[in-house]
């Protein structure tokens, strides 16, 4: 298997950002509400808005955007909100959407982490 690591945003634990599998598919790790380190936004829509354009950003490098994502993991600090994450979330996935999961996770200090696939387009793979 071949495997080439995404630059990102500085992790705070042993992970990439994202990895491109196979020359194809682009993995991006859980993306936060942050900016160089500093957590972002105080609402669960205005964490989201800054945890898309984190996800945005490290696909960018990767040669991908949002249109390219084919499945989402989606974590609430609070599931109450999910319709408040939805309606920001809707707004940047053009159609067809990915395919989602959502889950209420004990998360610290922010309400809303996204993690996704891609399949990089066929230009860039």
């Amino acid at each position: 298997m071949s495997k080439q690591a995404i630059a990102g945003s500085q992790p705070a634990g042993a992970y990439s950002p994202g990895i491109v599998a196979e020359g194809k598919f682009v993995y991006v790790s859980g993306q936060g509400p942050t900016r160089d380190g500093v957590i972002v936004g105080e609402t669960t829509g205005e964490q989201t808005k800054v945890v898309l354009e984190n996800l945005a950003a490290v696909l960018a490098e990767a040669g991908a955007g949002l249109a390219d994502v084919v499945k989402c993991g989606v974590f609430l600090q609070d599931i109450a909100d999910f319709a408040e994450m939805n309606a920001v979330y809707a707004e940047v996935f053009p159609a067809p959407l990915p395919a989602r999961t959502t889950v209420g996770a004990e998360l610290t200090g922010i309400r809303v982490e996204i993690d996704c696939v891609a399949v990089l387009p066929d230009e860039r793979a």
